[in-house]
């Protein structure tokens, strides 16, 4: 059997990232993902705050024009504007993000194989025999030894089942289509749509930057049907956007956790990273910041763990540690996922409108506390420059 030092299960961001910073300090790593091709099935709208474009290199040619103002809509369509003096959003186009990483992965030394899930793992002395299925029937089952396992593997991880780690227990689903030729009246804007009947426990929104015109639907999947909610809100967007010529590229969905990060995230055997760990914002559901962090703290304590065989290397990784600072974000969740009410939810956004409250939505949007620094170092750059891993 083929023998790793790590196996990485999903090739998303968060897993791109892990595989290539483990691969730039010659961990040998072994990067798995159900897709044959990582242009497939893409589930992120992929918008990035100011805080991860100033943490990590991302490179520009694969982000969208820079997003300033946002509009807030009531379930009546009353509008609130809100404008940064930063440049405080960017859409990435993360096809060719996930190339570019692909690529960099592999210039790393990452071993790739496509078109293969994760189906389970024994223990084995000090190391895991993993058996991994094609995704074509055609195929054999492939059998390798790895001395770790990664979970990136989205919010139903399996990975994190079998290592019997804390699962995802609350989530939201969304759905979105993926438009060009949309024209751009004014600057490139986030619209945001709080309806408690089109959207339940979350809302609906418009990403348009100019290139590309992201219009999506989100909320509790047992409060609503995400796809006849989607067709309703583009029909309802005259005066907003002009869909009339527009070219339809992709419709994008998946389950988003906005339960916090999970408390039980690694193990002796693997740890979990990404939606897998439940790294999103409890209330903004914004995964791409945590996603980004959690992974390069990984990448950071495996190969220590490796090396020296100490499971009190792996204490730093405890959810423990960052759901503290999620603790207001969870109990906002809470509280918007009992509003039904629109008449309730508009008056919510006319309180919004005065000077105290308005500070508070300028700071759920324009904030900068998306997820804690972690690690010795303050800054995720560092990380990445420490381990030669810039793009």
């Amino acid at each position: 059997m083929d023998q790793y030092d790590v196996i990485v299960v999903g090739a998303g961001l968060a897993g791109l990232t892990c595989a290539r910073l483990l691969g730039k300090q010659g961990v040998r790593v072994l990067l798995v993902d159900r897709k044959d091709t990582l242009d497939a099935s893409i589930h992120t709208t992929g918008i990035f705050v100011r805080r991860t474009l100033e943490d990590f290199d991302i490179p520009e040619d694969c982000l969208g024009p820079p997003v300033r103002h946002v509009t807030l809509y009531s379930p009546g369509r009353r509008r609130m504007e809100l404008i940064s003096p930063h440049d405080e959003f960017r859409v990435g186009k993360m096809s060719e993000l996930y190339a570019r990483y692909l690529d960099l992965c592999l210039r790393a030394g990452v071993e790739w194989l496509p078109g293969t899930r994760y189906a389970e793992h024994t223990r084995m002395k000090d190391e895991l025999v993993v058996r991994l299925d094609p995704c074509c029937r055609n195929s054999a089952s492939r059998w390798v030894t790895s001395r770790y396992l990664v979970g990136a593997d989205g919010a139903a991880s399996r990975v994190a089942r079998d290592l019997q780690l804390e699962l995802n227990s609350e989530s939201i689903v969304g759905v979105e289509d993926v438009f060009t030729n949309v024209p751009l009246a004014g600057p490139p804007r986030l619209h945001c749509f709080l309806d408690p009947i089109l959207a339940p426990g979350y809302l609906a929104w418009i990403a348009h930057d100019g290139e590309e015109t992201h219009i999506g639907v989100g909320g509790y999947a047992a409060m609503f049907e995400p796809v006849q909610a989607l067709e309703k809100f583009k029909r309802s967007l005259q005066g907003v956007v002009d869909l009339s010529n527009a070219k339809h590229l992709e419709r994008r969905g998946g389950r988003i956790p906005v339960g916090g990060v999970l408390r039980n995230i690694a193990n002796a055997q693997g740890l979990l990273i990404g939606d897998a760990a439940g790294a999103v914002s409890p209330l903004t559901a914004g995964g791409l910041d945590p996603c980004m962090r959690l992974s390069t703290l990984a990448a950071k304590l495996i190969p220590q763990y490796l090396e020296t065989g100490n499971v009190a290397t792996l204490a730093a990784y405890s959810g423990d540690l960052f759901r503290a600072r999620f603790a207001s974000r969870i109990w906002m969740r809470r509280l918007v996922a009992t509003v039904r009410q629109p008449a309730l939810l508009e008056l919510a956004c006319a309180a919004l409108r005065l000077p105290l409250l308005n500070s508070f939505a300028w700071h759920v949007f324009f904030g900068r506390g998306s997820f804690p620094d972690v690690g010795p170092q303050s800054s995720s750059r560092a990380l990445c420059e420490t381990t030669g891993a810039s793009p």
